[in-house]
């Protein structure tokens, strides 16, 4: 198993987060995803993608619970 750095770059955090680097960059620059320049390069640091992974799936979990879709 390949270690995970705490700080990762674009190449990094898209295979982490298993999405294309394409996609991550259209987060970034959508202010989707957490993320912070260091020079010209976006960075992302791992304890900040797990909180703002678990966020993402409360509230997917919360959402699931609450109105079914189509409901007013």
């Amino acid at each position: 198993m390949v270690e995970t750095r705490e700080v990762m770059g674009i190449r990094e955090a898209s295979e982490y987060l298993g999405v294309s680097r394409e996609t991550l960059y259209k987060y970034v620059y959508e202010e989707r995803i957490p993320a912070f320049k260091l020079g010209n390069r976006w960075k992302f640091k791992k304890t900040v993608l797990d909180r703002w992974m678990e966020k993402q799936s409360t509230q997917r979990e919360e959402r699931a619970k609450g109105k079914p879709r189509g409901a007013r």
